[in-house]
């Protein structure tokens, strides 16, 4: 089980976002905890800028960006649409 630490950026960033799709940003960050649903979610490493941190889909249009602080903890960095790769 991954322990999840979030950016301060990355929590303003989510309360901006509508109720429904807020809980589906939770429900989503649940799944990231084990690592036997990042299939599921489409965990794939970046690269360019980005490189050394993943993403995963929240829904076909928002993406959350995270890096792996430890083995076991990640840090939850960006939410948005294609437009927080740039």
């Amino acid at each position: 089980m991954l322990n999840v630490a979030f950016k301060a950026s990355f929590i303003r960033k989510v309360h901006t976002l509508p109720d429904e799709l807020r809980e589906e940003v939770v429900e989503k960050i649940e799944l990231l905890k084990n690592t036997k649903n990042h299939a599921l979610l489409k965990v794939h490493k970046l690269h360019g800028h980005l490189a050394g941190s993943f993403s995963f889909s929240v829904t076909y249009k928002i993406r959350i960006v995270f890096e792996y602080v430890s083995k076991d903890e990640v840090a939850l960095l960006a939410i948005g649409d294609h437009d927080i790769y740039s």
